[in-house]
């Protein structure tokens, strides 16, 4: 199934937030590309978004004017010395999975990590989820590890792979 002939990816804004949770919140009860066990309300979704500036931005896919899924960068680590390595996420909502939004998606937030000077991105993403790490693969990032049985949801262990992009090197002082 091809993406939405009007699909639009853009900059998320706050009236989005309540479409982010949504999709954000059905991973937490029926998937596990998060291991979060409880849903967010929206306030935390709130400070979470106040979180993202221009240095961590958040990004949506639209179609009909309606948000089918998202993507962002994260501090990495919350150190200075960590400064040009962001953690990206992606989760499109489930009707629309398979659609090549995520690759849309996957390539706006690596555009934006080039424009920011970054040298790395980075990612975890559940093992069994090998249509995202295969994802990943095709746009450069190389599987750099995996952390065995680190995480609990639905009564089951789950293993996280962790991959990484690495862009141009940017001037630094």
């Amino acid at each position: 199934m091809p993406p939405p002939a009007d699909l639009v990816i853009r900059r998320a804004k706050e009236a989005d937030l309540d479409a982010i949770n949504a999709i954000y919140n059905r991973e937490v009860r029926e998937g596990v590309a998060t291991w979060e066990l409880d849903e967010w309300p929206i306030e935390r979704r709130i400070e979470w978004f106040t979180e993202h500036d221009d240095a961590s931005p958040v990004f949506v896919a639209t179609s009909v004017g309606a948000v089918i899924g998202f993507t962002y960068l994260s501090t990495y680590r919350g150190r200075r010395g960590y400064q040009y390595t962001r953690e990206n996420t992606i989760m499109v909502d489930t009707p629309y999975q398979r659609a090549g939004i995520g690759r849309l998606l996957l390539a706006r937030v690596i555009e934006a990590g080039r424009a920011l000077g970054l040298r790395s991105i980075v990612a975890w993403i559940t093992s069994t989820n090998t249509g995202s790490i295969e994802l990943h693969r095709q746009f450069g990032y190389t599987v750099i590890g995996e952390e065995i049985e680190t995480g609990r949801k639905f009564g089951e262990w789950h293993s996280a792979v962790e991959v990484q992009l690495l862009l141009d090197r940017p001037d630094v002082p």
